[in-house]
Formats: structure tokens, C-alpha cells, sequence
């Protein structure tokens, strides 16, 4: 089975490591790290991952997987991604993501008309894509499966893998790496987090988002000038 995970400079690194984590833990599943090139890929922190493929060379994917972070905003105009998300979509099994990487996936024309997920920041940009957003943890619309921030990721890729091998084979892997979350605090999202603290985030974030909502509106805008008009009615 051949997991293709996208790797792209300015990546959240957790957004693919975390699910990577869970999926070379699973039977029979080879993973491939695309890229545009074999050099090393520079995430958002500064941490190196090196690809396994380039893009041209990449397997079909039984699952086809993209992360999200602030290099997201250029993918939504990069037609080489695109186009290679479109043609691996075609003929994987699933198609998935994590935090953001739903907003590169919806540019590529691949979650319209399908109930997603993103990061809470983030959420609604989906609406512009013509998907619905949903504010969960994991949200699994036909073969369609997204993840929320960062780090859900972890609980994206053993929803995965249970309906991939079963429960007990996504039990087990949950168990071999101990993911037993005890969070230290409650404000790991909005709604439990101290009002005052959510609306800090949002005002030292709101310059970034600001760019990261234009990128999706022209990136909707050209997604729709890209389908013929009868199916845009």
C-alpha cells in the first residue's frame, strides 16, 4: 500500500510526522516522500526532511496525503502541485489531510462538495471552495478523510488506520507508541480556552491571515473559472 505523503518547503512538520509516525508502524505500507526535488525540504521551524521521490517519480497513492503550514499559501497557485494532486486523487483510495493541507487540497478542486476539516484559524476558508466546514477532530466524508491542527494528526492517521486494518490493528499501533494524551492545560482549542487568550492568538496572527485568506480567495476564484459553466450552475 503506498502512502504519498506531499513534502513542500514551509510545511508544519508535526502536520506530517505525527501521521507518519502511525503509518510506518501499520503492515505492508510503503511511504513515499514527494517533493518537486530530492533536496531537502526546510519546514516552517527550520527542521530538514529529506524527500524519497520527486513528484515525476512518485508511485499512485493508495492514500494520498498533504500537511498544512504558512508554505501552504504558495501551493494554492503552484500548478505543478496542483495538477499532481489532481492525477494521484484519480486513482487513490483516499485522499487526505491535515490542518491546512484541506485548504491546498480544496484549491485542487478535490474537496468541493465534501464535508472537511482545518485548522480553527482557519475553518472557514474552506466555505469558499464550496465544501462544507466542521469543526471536528477527524472528519471522514466518503473517502475523503481531513484532520484539524496540527496536532490531530495523530488521531487522523489512527482513525486511517483502523478503517484500513480493522480497530484492533489501530489499538495496537496506539499503544506501541504510548499515545495516551494528558494535555497539561485546557486551551488547546476555543472552545476551552480563556476567551482573552483566543482573541490574543488571533490579533498577533491576523496580518498572516489576512495573506492566507487572499491566497484562497484567488485560489477559489481560479478554481472556479477552471470549471465549465454548466457545472458551475
Amino acid at each position: 500500500m503506498n502512502i504519498v505523503m506531499l513534502l513542500y518547503p514551509r510545511l508544519t512538520q508535526l502536520d506530517l510526522t505525527g501521521p507518519f509516525e502511525v503509518f510506518a508502524r501499520l503492515p505492508d505500507v510503503k511511504i513515499i516522500l514527494a517533493a518537486k526535488s530530492l533536496d531537502p525540504v526546510t519546514d516552517s521551524g527550520g527542521l530538514r526532511l529529506l524527500p524519497t521521490h520527486t513528484l515525476a517519480e512518485a508511485p499512485q497513492a493508495d492514500i494520498l496525503f498533504v500537511p498544512g503550514g504558512p508554505g501552504q499559501l504558495d501551493l494554492m497557485d503552484d500548478a505543478e502541485v496542483l495538477d499532481f494532486l489532481r492525477a494521484q486523487a484519480a486513482g487513490a483510495r483516499y485522499v487526505t489531510s491535515v490542518c491546512t493541507g484541506s485548504l491546498v487540497l480544496a484549491a485542487a478542486g478535490l474537496l468541493t462538495s465534501y464535508r472537511a476539516t482545518c485548522h480553527w484559524m482557519s475553518l472557514d476558508q474552506l466555505a469558499l471552495f464550496g465544501c462544507t466546514p466542521c469543526s471536528e477532530r477527524v472528519v471522514v466524508d466518503g473517502n475523503r478523510v481531513t484532520g484539524g491542527g496540527v496536532t490531530s494528526g495523530i488521531d487522523f492517521a489512527l482513525h486511517l488506520a483502523a478503517m484500513l486494518f480493522g480497530r484492533e490493528r489501530a489499538e495496537r499501533t496506539q499503544l506501541s507508541m504510548e499515545y495516551d494524551p494528558a494535555p497539561p492545560f485546557t486551551s488547546g482549542h476555543p472552545r476551552s480556552a480563556d476567551p482573552a487568550m483566543v482573541d490574543s492568538l488571533q490579533a498577533n496572527a491576523a496580518a498572516f491571515q489576512g495573506r492566507r485568506r487572499g491566497a484562497a480567495r484567488a485560489a477559489a476564484t481560479r478554481l472556479s473559472a477552471s470549471i465549465p459553466a454548466d457545472q458551475n450552475s
